[in-house]
């Protein structure tokens, strides 16, 4: 898979298929270290006209749950400040 060897040496994290499953690898996605290198990466991809873009903002943050009752989500706020999803396709934007 290009992605996958692509970033093999670099800083960051490709999310693989997790153990006996398969993917279509239909979202591709990488984990950074911290937000500031998200955030960075975001802006020089998409300067280069590479449509990378940060992962969904978590659902509690929207209006409509913004009373709903929620859970400490102290692992889900760590990756939402890191991943990056990856074009699907040669042609990104």
């Amino acid at each position: 898979m290009a992605y996958k060897d692509f970033f093999s040496d670099k800083d960051f994290h490709f999310i693989n298929e997790p153990e006996n499953s398969k993917s279509n690898y239909w979202l591709n996605s990488i984990i950074l270290k911290d937000q500031l290198q998200r955030d960075m990466f975001l802006e020089e991809t998409n300067f280069k006209g590479i449509a990378t873009r940060p992962v969904w903002s978590l659902m509690n943050k929207s209006i409509i749950f913004k009373n709903s009752q929620s859970d400490e989500l102290k692992n889900a706020e760590w990756l939402e400040k890191r991943i990056v999803n990856l074009p699907s396709s040669v042609n990104s934007l």
